[in-house]
């Protein structure tokens, strides 16, 4: 049976999780984080998602405001240390509430990049991504899905190859706070309404075979190089001070 092994950060498996790349809806992630009282470090996240694989993309999709400097700080801090970042402005809707919806785009990205990588992980409990994920599916991909139970649909944990509790491994993916906050993502997220949390389920996970590797000169940009935080005006202020997985893109 597959299933995540926490305490070595790599999901076990037949064969071998190959490209992953990573797809995480932050509006999602950040108010499921903040409904278990957790400030993720997307450092570590990103670490603990990719186990044993070879990094393909890893792509962080949010709302912004143009005008807040901070959300712009913090965007600019994720883009340095190996993500994508995909924002959209954020719509003012007739109850005051702001948001903006990334779902298209998010599965726009899973499908169209499919067949480049051998492993999906998607970061998000909503239930809008059951149909894409079976698309990327039947394309010969294995999907998991990393979030927390309680925030999850449950037909979203039924159609993927394996889910990881993000509540189970909470120690492992939460921002260290002895150093202090260097930015704060609470500033992108907070005037964006909270999904509803999903009923508690018991864990089903439907299997299937793991993907076949797909050709070695596919493009991965290189992973695992460690690098300083830039000493740049106003960069201090955001980066951690853990080590960074550094992407470029080279294509």
């Amino acid at each position: 049976m597959n299933h995540f092994d926490s305490t070595n950060n790599i999901s076990l498996q037949f064969g071998h999780r190959g490209k992953v790349a990573i797809f995480i809806d932050g509006n999602n992630l950040f108010h499921a984080a903040r409904f278990h009282n957790i400030d993720i470090d997307y450092n570590k996240l990103l670490r603990v998602l990719l186990g044993d694989g070879r990094l393909f993309r890893a792509f962080f999709y949010t709302g912004v405001d143009a005008g807040a400097e901070r959300q712009q700080g913090f965007l600019l801090w994720m883009r340095r240390n190996g993500f994508r970042v995909v924002q959209k402005e954020l719509k003012t809707f007739y109850d005051g509430s702001r948001k903006a919806n990334l779902d298209v785009e998010i599965a726009v990205d899973m499908l169209s990049l499919a067949g480049r990588y051998d492993t999906a992980v998607l970061v998000s409990g909503d239930e809008d991504f059951v149909y894409a994920v079976n698309a990327v599916a039947y394309k010969g991909c294995r999907v998991e899905i990393a979030a927390f139970r309680s925030n999850t649909a449950p037909k979203l944990i039924d159609v993927a190859d394996c889910f990881i509790d993000l509540g189970e491994i909470a120690e492992r993916v939460r921002k260290d706070f002895a150093h202090g906050v260097k930015y704060e993502e609470r500033d992108i997220h907070v005037s964006q309404q909270p999904p509803p949390p999903a009923p508690f389920i018991e864990p089903v996970e439907t299997l299937a075979p793991p993907c076949s590797a797909t050709d070695d000169d596919a493009f991965h940009p290189p992973i695992g190089s460690i690098i300083e935080a830039d000493a740049s005006e106003g960069i201090d202020d955001l980066a951690s001070n853990g080590d960074f997985i550094r992407v470029t893109d080279d294509q």
